[in-house]
């Protein structure tokens, strides 16, 4: 009987059970926090990508023109290249360029418009940033070129 009372009574693995129990949930927590500022992250490059891209059109500097003429096969590499050094990976069918579009109802804009589809490293814990949500950004900047 005084077994069954001393085991009843013994605390010594409390603290690994509470461990057991709470670790869980703190990890997960934490590492959502990571992801979504991975994917905050993301959409802030993206941004800044948009707007460089923009900015090389419009003023036709030499990643985005040949000859001094305006080239999408250079716009597209040239934003696809800015991104890679970032670790975003965009293809051409992920960029949208128009070098003589509007812009807030104002004629003569290079506008570039990228779109991402974000990838979690932990898919199966974050079901919210499971399919992977889409990120997008655009950005204009006036013709400067002839």
């Amino acid at each position: 009987m005084r077994s069954r009372r001393s085991f009843l009574n013994d605390r010594s693995g409390a603290n690994a059970v509470e461990f057991a129990l709470l670790s869980v949930p703190v990890l997960m927590v934490l590492m959502g926090t990571f992801e979504f500022g991975r994917m905050y992250w993301s959409q802030h490059v993206l941004n800044e990508i948009a707007a460089a891209g923009a900015r090389c059109v419009g003023v036709l500097q030499s990643g985005c023109a040949q000859n001094g003429v305006y080239s999408a096969a250079n716009a597209v590499n040239y934003i696809s290249s800015r991104a890679a050094t970032d670790g975003i990976v965009l293809s051409a069918s992920n960029i949208t360029i128009s070098n003589n579009t509007t812009c807030s109802g104002l004629s003569g804009f290079s506008s570039v418009q990228v779109s991402y589809a974000f990838a979690t490293v932990m898919p199966a814990f974050l079901t919210s940033l499971a399919n992977g949500p889409n990120l997008s950004a655009r950005a204009c900047f006036p013709n400067q070129g002839a």
